[in-house]
């Protein structure tokens, strides 16, 4: 089956919109340009500013539905290398997210004279380490660029998801184990919903996003299941329970996309799909530097802010064109880092430059 055949273009669609979303809520928060689009568009630059970071979940949920299915086709059992899938899925992140935080921190110093409220006044080793690891919030450092917590929430929800699968292929010798990891997940899910996203000190933690991502996760071996509507009114009932309990913007955003996405593929399988065949080269376009994109808008954006706070006498006009002359040239640039950076960092294996390994 090739590339472009495996594509779901509903997904697309989800992660493209994502995307966009946080790059704008990114331009409305930060700098001069920030300040321009408020005085100019108010409304719709606080709305953005206020609501564009939940855009977050849709990514999450995303997230969880993409790796349980890489994870689970079909509902079988795990059956790749535990330390293997780690390590794969932390160079695939860690990777393009280093080479973003140099351009960044390049950036940080060329505009330092001229922005410097957003440059970092001093990094230290143990915070570029930290960084490497994608540990810096749980080790208490303050991250070096935006978006650099998604990055390591990402990796440390991978890596839940991962072991509730293992503990299923592991932990019950017995045909039914093929829906323990499912249960399992759906437990750590209310878990979630119920005790850990109801605490923001939790915040730098995997138990406390698993609500969203395990939702993900949940349309997909739901999607496999005959009883799959009972099953989503099940899982909308205890998260609306969980929401009469303790309302939540960002949880009641990932319960929609779940559900919106469960939909969508009820529509696919069925030969019946949300998005027309027309679209889906180009929304395919739009996804696949998603990530890209999210890493690359801020160095960017340092930029284009320093360029306004030279200006004389800019005024919101000025603010606003160099908004959207951030917006494209994000764009523009994601697709090359996409691929030359990004792509082989998916393909890259250590195994190659080192023969013990290989031969290991």
């Amino acid at each position: 089956m090739s590339h472009a055949a495996r594509r779901l273009p509903h997904i697309d669609a989800l992660k493209a919109l994502a995307a966009q979303v946080i790059v704008l809520h990114h331009l409305v928060s930060y700098g001069p340009i920030a300040r321009a689009a408020h005085e100019a568009l108010p409304l719709l630059a606080g709305f953005m500013h206020q609501y564009g970071r939940m855009a977050v979940q849709v990514f999450l949920v995303v997230g969880g539905y993409l790796s349980a299915r890489g994870l689970s086709p079909r509902g079988r059992s795990l059956q790749a290398a535990v330390p293997e899938l780690l390590w794969r899925r932390y160079l695939r992140l860690t990777l393009p997210f280093l080479a973003a935080l140099a351009l960044t921190l390049g950036t940080s110093g060329f505009v330092a004279s001229s922005w410097p409220e957003l440059v970092p006044a001093d990094i230290s080793i143990g915070q570029l380490f930290a960084h490497a690891l994608l540990l810096h919030d749980v080790l208490g450092y303050e991250a070096l660029t935006v978006g650099a917590w998604y990055v390591a929430i990402d990796l440390q929800l991978f890596a839940a998801l991962v072991g509730l699968l293992w503990l299923a292929r592991r932990g019950w010798r017995h045909p039914s184990r093929l829906i323990v990891g499912p249960v399992l997940v759906a437990g750590a899910v209310l878990a979630s919903a119920f005790v850990f996203n109801r605490q923001p000190g939790l915040d730098a933690f995997a138990p406390y996003f698993f609500v969203s991502y395990g939702l993900g996760a949940l349309v997909h071996w739901l999607g496999l299941w005959r009883f799959r509507r009972a099953g989503l009114v099940l899982v909308a009932a205890a998260m609306a329970a969980a929401l009469w309990l303790d309302w939540r913007d960002r949880l009641a955003l990932a319960l929609a996309t779940a559900l919106w996405l469960s939909w969508a593929e009820a529509r696919q399988a069925a030969g019946r799909p949300l998005i027309p065949a027309a679209w889906a080269p180009a929304l395919a376009r739009a996804a696949t530097p998603s990530y890209a994109l999210f890493l690359l808008h801020f160095p960017v954006l340092l930029l284009t802010n320093a360029l306004l706070a030279g200006l004389p006498e800019a005024g919101p006009a000025s603010g606003l064109v160099l908004l959207a002359a951030t917006w494209l040239l994000a764009n523009c640039l994601a697709v090359p880092f996409h691929r030359w950076v990004e792509a082989p960092a998916a393909r890259f294996d250590p195994r190659a430059w080192l023969p013990g390994l290989r031969t290991a």
